[in-house]
Order: C-alpha cells, then structure tokens, then sequence
C-alpha cells in the first residue's frame, strides 16, 4: 500500500515537472516573441486549461479519479525542483537556440528580399511612374481648362453687366 502510494507521489512530482515545463514554454515564447496583450491572455488560458488536463489525465489513469492531498502537494513539489534548479538551464538554451535560427532567419529573408525589391522598383518604373505620368498631366490640363474657363466666364459676366446698363 505504501509503495503504491510511493509510486503515486513520485508519479505526481513528474507532474509537477511536466507543469514546470509547460510554464516555461509559454515564458520562452513570450520573451522571443512580442505578443499583444489579448494573445498572452489566450495563452495563459490555454496553460491552465492544458495544466488541467495533465493533472485530471493523471487522477483518473493512475489513482482511479480518487483525489488525495498528497498529490497535490507532489505536484507543488515537482513544479518547484524544477523551476529552482533546471528552468534556468532550459530558458537560457532554448533562447539561445531560439535567437540562432531567428537570426538565421532573418538574414535568409534580407538576402531574399533584395530581388524582391528590385522587381518592386522595376514595376513601379514600368507601370506606376507612366501611370502617375498621365494622371498629373490630366491634373494639371483641367486646372489650366478651369482657370481659363473661369477667366472667360468672368469677362463674359462683366460684359452682360455693361450691356445692361
């Protein structure tokens, strides 16, 4: 009996582990990727909601749904020794292999967005600048047909003035 339950609280520490683990996979991707608020609401949610099933996961296959405090203390325990003494190790190495292939990345897409703008400038020569072209053409002729029409609308207007007289 005691060693069942022995093997129940060892069983739980584990728990407590993979809970620990858990935590700092949403740390690591909340430090090497900025979030909004509203997705690190979602994401808590979702740790606590997948903590729950770990542990209800645990009680029903391991200790039949009885619910016992020594579980819960295991798993405090497990959570704890983790963080204390291996969360430091897993978040340094994850962000430093985290940060190497981001860096990776981000020198492949520079190195691949220089075509990408060249043929972003060589359409805009093409297609934008002739278009441009003729749109401020057109601008520029009704501003001078308006003012010139304004102009003889006005000499008009003096001119059915001075009839009328």
């Amino acid at each position: 009996m005691i060693n069942a339950q022995f093997h129940l609280f060892l069983i739980f520490i584990i728990n407590g582990f993979i809970i620990g683990l858990l935590f700092d996979f949403f740390r690591i991707l909340r430090k090497s990727i900025k979030t909004a608020d509203f997705i690190t609401y979602v994401e808590d949610a979702l740790f606590w909601i997948l903590s729950g099933f770990i542990i209800l996961y645990s009680i029903f296959t391991y200790n039949n749904g009885e619910i016992r405090l020594y579980m819960f203390l295991a798993i405090i325990l497990g959570i704890l020794i983790y963080i204390f003494f291996i969360s430091k190790f897993i978040l340094k190495i994850s962000l430093l292999i985290i940060n190497f292939f981001k860096n990776i990345f981000l020198k492949i897409f520079n190195v691949l967005k220089i075509p990408f703008h060249f043929l972003l400038k060589l359409i805009r020569k093409i297609f934008f600048n002739p278009i441009s072209f003729i749109i401020i053409n057109m601008r520029n002729f009704f501003t001078k047909l308006l003012h010139n029409f304004s102009k003889k609308t006005k000499i008009s207007t003096k001119f059915v003035k001075n009839t009328k007289n």
